[in-house]
């Protein structure tokens, strides 16, 4: 079994400015609701870490922030991307493949500061709803399970900073309400697809 420190191992590491690749219609990445298996389940988390990942990439790079805001989302790029390396990193150590970046098209999200924090407000809360709707898939992995709880909570801190940068009001905006609520995978998939070149499914 893996453990904490072997998913969390990863350090920030630069996803080459051609993430945009092949594959998003794999048996991997959002074919149904629910999870054959645990190596399923991180390989789905690993999809939406790259549109996250290569979201901050391009966004960081549009030169739209200044001040808190930009180091705020820097470091958030950087998480972003230790995400990416740590779950591949773990899904090569249980013998299998991690499956490809998608294709994306972020569309207007970088036209000016306000549309770069609202869509990573998006996105941040569709991850946070994501990784609680896939937890149960891990209830018979207790270290894959905690691995993956760990990269929940940053992401919840993630989309809490977002709203404050976004000048939420706090319950519903800040933070959505008392309990977070998980999404299916298909809820996940609506969510994301108008910013995924072919979103596809089996």
């Amino acid at each position: 079994m893996i453990n904490r420190r072997d998913l969390i191992k990863g350090t920030a590491a630069i996803i080459p400015s051609a993430v945009a690749l092949q594959m998003l219609g794999t048996k991997w990445a959002f074919a149904a609701d629910e999870f054959s298996g645990p190596v399923d389940v991180l390989n789905y988390a690993l999809t939406l870490e790259y549109l996250e990942a290569e979201f901050y990439r391009q966004g960081n790079g549009a030169d739209l922030l200044n001040g808190k805001a930009k180091t705020y989302l820097e470091a958030i790029q950087k998480d972003e991307e230790a995400h990416v390396v740590a779950l591949k990193d773990t899904i090569k150590s249980l013998g299998h493949s991690p499956v490809a970046a998608p294709k994306v098209d972020f569309g207007g999200a970088f036209k000016s500061k306000h549309s770069y924090l609202e869509t990573a407000y998006t996105f941040e809360n569709l991850g946070v709803s994501a990784y609680l709707g896939a937890a149960p898939a891990l209830l018979k992995e207790k270290g894959l399970l905690t691995a993956a709880a760990s990269i929940f909570g940053v992401e919840a801190r993630h989309a809490a900073i977002l709203g404050v940068l976004a000048k939420k009001q706090a319950e519903g905006g800040v933070y959505r309400t008392a309990f977070e609520k998980p999404a299916t995978r298909a809820t996940v998939l609506k969510a994301a697809s108008p910013f995924l070149v072919k979103a596809q499914t089996l």
